[in-house]
């Protein structure tokens, strides 16, 4: 069950090829939203490369992050970014929820999703530019990664008990109500050690990484019962939308 739910979470959350699970069954795709963040460190490893040969090679850190985020798009095939967009759009296109569910599912993306998908990139380039501009910047750059894989843990949140689905098909089924609220809580308390201890050794006060850890916490929940109020629940749109604002908030709150 444990390599099945490794191989869900790769598979699904990175552009990695894997051989496809055995099976895949409630059990098993909770397990794999437990593992999103080691699933994401071949994306943190891609951003942290980037960085280090960015100084190496002498580029600005504008263009080294703006790289390092194009790496990190195509390590995981813009699939959040997608989710992001649609679920702005699902937002801005009607109170109605079958009509913003609707509009979510054509794949189309509208100027709310397209202006969202632009202030993310924005904000992500500009926060990992103010790390990569840093004077220990090996020890920043590697914190960017870390940044990346631990904000998968919003996936937790997500699929903790009690978030229902908007939708009873799709991710809705499979992965919505399959992480306990105590394994949520958990993921996140190591979330907030895990930034607070990187953050310290890169030279950050370790409160900074509480700070972070807690701004990330604030931002999920916010699109979640955001959500959960106007569509009825959450969908796999909802899922990416979270992990990019999850990473926003890390960024901004480490620059």
């Amino acid at each position: 069950m444990l390599l099945d739910a490794w191989r869900l979470a790769l598979g699904t959350l990175t552009a990695v090829r894997v051989p496809p699970p055995e099976q895949v069954d409630r059990r098993v795709a909770g397990m794999a939203m437990v593992l999103a963040p080691l699933a994401a460190v071949p994306l943190g490893a891609a951003v942290t490369l980037v960085g280090l040969l960015g100084h190496w090679l002498d580029l600005s850190v504008w263009v080294t992050a703006l790289l390092a985020v194009g790496a990190l798009v195509l390590g995981n095939r813009a699939f959040h970014l997608d989710g992001l967009s649609d679920t702005v759009d699902g937002l801005a296109s009607s109170f109605d929820a079958e009509r913003s569910l609707a509009v979510m599912k054509t794949g189309t993306s509208g100027p709310a999703g397209v202006a969202a998908t632009v202030l993310v990139i924005g904000l992500q380039t500009a926060g990992l530019a103010a790390l990569f501009g840093r004077a220990d910047w090996w020890q920043a750059a590697i914190l960017g990664g870390v940044a990346v894989c631990v904000s998968r843990a919003a996936l937790v949140i997500c699929c903790a008990r009690g978030v229902r689905p908007a939708r009873e098909d799709g991710l809705g089924r499979t992965f919505t109500q399959t992480v306990p609220r105590s394994v949520a809580a958990i993921s996140w308390l190591l979330v907030t050690v895990v930034l607070a201890a990187v953050g310290a050794w890169a030279g950050f006060p370790w409160w900074r990484g509480v700070f972070t850890a807690v701004l990330a916490l604030v931002a999920v929940g916010v699109i979640v019962s955001r959500a959960v109020r106007r569509f009825g629940g959450v969908t796999g749109d909802v899922f990416g939308a979270a992990v990019e604002l999850a990473l926003v908030a890390i960024l901004v709150g480490l620059s």
